[in-house]
């Protein structure tokens, strides 16, 4: 990639070795500790699936069971897989149902009796791990059948909160040129301490992210994959108190891509921080081995601060995604770190800065599919006026090499988008594409200039804050709202009663086989 902004190689490496010991302490807490979305997610893998007469899954019903009978300290592995090899039951399902009813026993095995439960488990869960590897492949031969389509992959949503209204959607938008199809999860299911089940067709200005939505989905695209002769990609949403439990789901279900950050559940959705970043690092080494590109969510900080000012804040938010995403297993392809063009368009110079702020990040991340939002934030009812805003954006993005645009609507901020809408939308970025495509080969700003200078300003805060940061730790950091203003302490927030210190004995097979590098075989699950 061509280098336009002269950055400091030094100052470069120490914003990197800075990120990286902010945040070890994380990982390392992580690393001690599990969750009961994490415990849930081990049984998912496994298998374990449905929900009784309420709508409550087995998978929380199984480990409210075993939290009551012998905590959660050891995982849920070794008492489950136990019950199941004494009590004889055909299944995780029927000990599930068991359990609720009160009718099965649970202990922590020692012996034989445990290296018996250990054994049955890594057996359930490389069925769960070969699938994912198996999607791995598949999705790689559906790529070499139809086509990789041309970056920048041009990002829509669909949000009907009806699955069976978003699969037409999504597919007509793909037929007019849409490459990732995101759909947009319901209102308020990150808060949901458990994972609905079945095809759903009531959401909250989005749908339920479910396993058979997620299958229906991606089958739809897969069919009109074929048909329009490239790859469509499905996104959706690895966030909130179910974090791990979704991705193991998308895993299994071959999603592309998952909203997957580090902050945005503690910022924006009151969950406690400790319990984020246990269910992230765990989450994130289900996408590493699913092949799944994350989607990180530096662009909600420019919502509630200024664009300007907090440009730095974004930065550091990408330097700790990407320390804490590689250390769960993430490639530099499969970080898909966030921004957004959000600064105020009345501003003088403000394309300047947008531009120096975007190209500071391509240069950054030079291998990373960075993926940038379009305006929202000062949209103001005026479509003219939007949708000469969102050409901008367009623009800024080609020239700045960016991987994955979320394309406009000029009605942001007055409705949820008509297919009218975005059709319009989808015209305007193949026109800029067309148009300016490769404009950017010849965007080299001044030596020395006005965007230079910016991008090395921006630079050279961000080290500053990280600096600050190592000083007094991230956690302190967050709750000094340090990112997108808002204060979240590490001791409140929806979800710390999940958070379980680990024993000495924990056993979590999932883990054994994510920690590794050598996949299970795919043929496990044929």
């Amino acid at each position: 990639m061509q280098t336009r902004l002269s950055l400091d190689p030094a100052l470069v490496t120490e914003a990197r070795d800075l990120a990286a010991r902010a945040g070890q302490p994380i990982v390392d807490m992580a690393r001690t500790h599990t969750t009961t979305s994490i415990e849930r997610a081990v049984l998912r893998l496994a298998g374990l699936q449905g929900a009784d007469a309420d709508g409550l899954p087995w998978a929380n019903r199984l480990v409210e069971a075993i939290t009551s009978a012998t905590g959660l300290q050891h995982g849920v592995a070794l008492p489950a897989w136990d019950a199941l090899i004494t009590g004889g039951y055909d299944g995780l399902g029927q000990l599930a149902e068991a359990a609720a009813e009160g009718k099965a026993a649970f202990r922590i095995p020692v012996g034989a009796a445990a290296a018996a439960a250990r054994a049955a488990a890594r057996e359930a869960l490389a069925a769960g791990i070969g699938r994912i590897d198996a999607n791995r492949v598949q999705r790689q031969q559906m790529i070499d059948e139809t086509a990789e389509p041309s970056r920048p992959w041009i990002y829509l949503i669909v949000a009907t909160g009806d699955i069976y209204e978003d699969i037409p959607q999504a597919q007509a938008a793909a037929r007019e040129g849409a490459d990732v199809i995101a759909v947009i999860r319901s209102t308020g299911q990150s808060l949901l301490d458990y994972v609905p089940e079945g095809a759903t067709r009531e959401g909250y200005a989005g749908t339920y992210a479910t396993q058979e939505n997620f299958r229906l989905m991606r089958a739809a695209l897969d069919q009109t994959s074929r048909e329009v002769g490239r790859y469509i990609r499905l996104t959706n949403y690895a966030s909130g108190l179910c974090m791990p439990e979704i991705a193991a789901l998308a895993g299994l279900e071959r999603l592309d891509m998952m909203l997957n950050d580090c902050m945005y559940g503690i910022i924006f959705r009151d969950i406690n921080p400790r319990r984020t970043f246990i269910d992230q690092r765990f989450a994130r080494q289900i996408h590493a081995r699913a092949g799944i590109i994350i989607n990180t969510g530096e662009d909600n900080y420019l919502t509630t601060a200024d664009a300007v000012d907090a440009a730095h804040t974004v930065v550091v938010s990408q330097l700790l995604n990407e320390f804490f995403g590689k250390e769960a297993g993430l490639t530099d392809g499969q970080l898909g770190l966030g921004h957004a063009f959000e600064i105020n368009p009345a501003l003088p110079d403000s394309f300047l800065l947008e531009l120096a702020h975007a190209q500071l990040i391509r240069e950054l991340f030079p291998d990373a599919p960075l993926k940038y939002m379009p305006p929202t934030k000062h949209m103001t009812g005026n479509v003219f006026a939007g949708y000469l805003l969102d050409a901008f954006f367009n623009l800024c993005g080609v020239m700045t090499d960016q991987s994955i645009l979320l394309i406009g609507m000029m009605t942001e901020g007055i409705h949820t988008p008509f297919l009218a809408d975005r059709d319009l939308a989808l015209e305007n970025v193949r026109y800029v594409r067309n148009a300016a495509g490769r404009l950017g080969d010849s965007f080299v700003p001044a030596p020395g200039g006005f965007i230079q200078q910016r991008a090395a300003r921006v630079l050279g805060d961000s080290v500053r804050l990280l600096r600050r940061i190592c000083d007094q730790g991230l956690l302190t950091a967050i709750a000094a709202g340090t990112f997108g203003i808002t204060k979240r302490p590490a001791d409140a927030g929806r979800g710390l009663d999940g958070v379980i210190v680990r024993a000495s004995g924990y056993f979590n097979p999932a883990s054994d086989f994510l920690e590794t590098d050598s996949p299970v075989a795919a043929e496990a699950v044929r």
